[in-house]
């Protein structure tokens, strides 16, 4: 197999809180399977809770690659009809068992996709995380009230974030109020048509005024949570109009119970929606609808790409993104294929 060496270069996490690169032996691809040699790859948001706050599963602790789950590569080996050798794919595998800090993966072909020709795969790295953005407006917009109406608001201005704010004015939103820590990422917010921006904690009373201020009182009638924080999820139930709905994407703060204001969310008769799970939709539907909107460029995707590290400073690039990139609104990992 051209390309294919005994033994590849991959990150790892051999304890809770730290990563390191070193030497595995290079995986070999089973029944259903094809082996991947990944150029590209990015950390996400659910990776640092993983590594740095308890959400790690122990059984996955020193695996290569792990938690990797977004990337782009091209096919070496084929255990399957539907993707022969040199097919350049994006890899969706379920986070919890991603492995895509790493020069190779093994994966099942049931979380691939095949990318379009013609556009470099380092653009179309994005589409993992758009996709999964896509998936969850399927759900957060198929309540009464949320269908064409004017006003929602995004807490959490990272690569998710900044992709509903694209796609929420592309399906009709007048107004978008975004909400973030990072004034380089509210700035991005803003050049991609956010109406409104907010510097600051989504906890802090600003937020909820802005929001209320640009609706006359009434509340956003869609309030997308995508950061993952306890008090991020209480902001969005307050911003809300009456009979709203929550769309909440962001991961959990800490693995276990929460706080949550049962009562005010009661009262006010919202709708809420938790998503996950996009990489178990029957085809990758949304998978492939993300790959072709940036393939049509109808999702900018630029604001994604401009941070990469070499696969050597994969700690520094997961201390990066646990800073929130540093106003970046995607940390990736070019592996040596991208790099070549």
């Amino acid at each position: 197999m051209a390309g294919w060496k005994p033994r590849m270069r991959a990150a790892f996490v051999p304890e809770p809180g730290r990563v390191e690169v070193g030497e595995f032996p290079t995986p070999a691809a089973g029944a259903g399977e094809v082996l991947v040699e990944l150029a590209h790859a990015s950390v996400c948001g659910s990776d640092i809770r993983k590594v740095f706050d308890g959400f790690h599963d122990p059984e996955w602790l020193g695996t290569p690659g792990w938690p990797g789950h977004e990337g782009v590569g091209v096919v070496l080996d084929s255990h399957t009809p539907a993707f022969p050798p040199g097919t350049g794919v994006l890899t969706v595998p379920p986070g919890r068992s991603g492995r895509c800090f790493a020069e190779y993966v093994a994966i099942d072909a049931a979380h691939v996709v095949p990318l379009p020709a013609d556009v470099p795969a380092q653009r179309l790295l994005p589409a993992q995380q758009l996709g999964t953005t896509v998936f969850a407006l399927k759900r957060f917009l198929r309540h009464p009230g949320t269908r064409g109406a004017g006003c929602a608001a995004v807490i959490g201005a990272g690569s998710s974030g900044l992709f509903f704010v694209q796609q929420l004015l592309r399906r009709g939103f007048t107004t978008v109020v975004a909400c973030d820590l990072n004034a380089d990422r509210l700035r991005e917010a803003a050049r991609l048509g956010a109406t409104h921006t907010v510097l600051g904690p989504a906890g802090s009373s600003p937020f909820v005024a802005q929001v209320l201020d640009a609706t006359d009182g009434r509340g956003a009638d869609l309030v997308v949570e995508a950061a993952g924080g306890d008090d991020c999820r209480q902001a969005a139930v307050e911003a809300a109009r009456d009979a709203g709905t929550l769309g909440l994407f962001g991961y959990p703060q800490r693995p276990g119970d929460a706080p949550f204001p049962v009562d005010r969310a009661f009262r006010k008769r919202l709708t809420m929606e938790w998503v996950n799970g996009a990489q178990s939709e029957p085809g990758l539907t949304s998978f492939r609808t993300a790959l072709d909107l940036i393939a049509r460029g109808e999702i900018e995707v630029d604001h994604c790409l401009r941070t990469a590290y070499p696969l050597e400073d994969a700690p520094a690039a997961f201390a990066a993104a646990r800073a929130q990139g540093h106003g970046a609104a995607k940390v990736n990992v070019v592996l040596p294929a991208g790099a070549a």
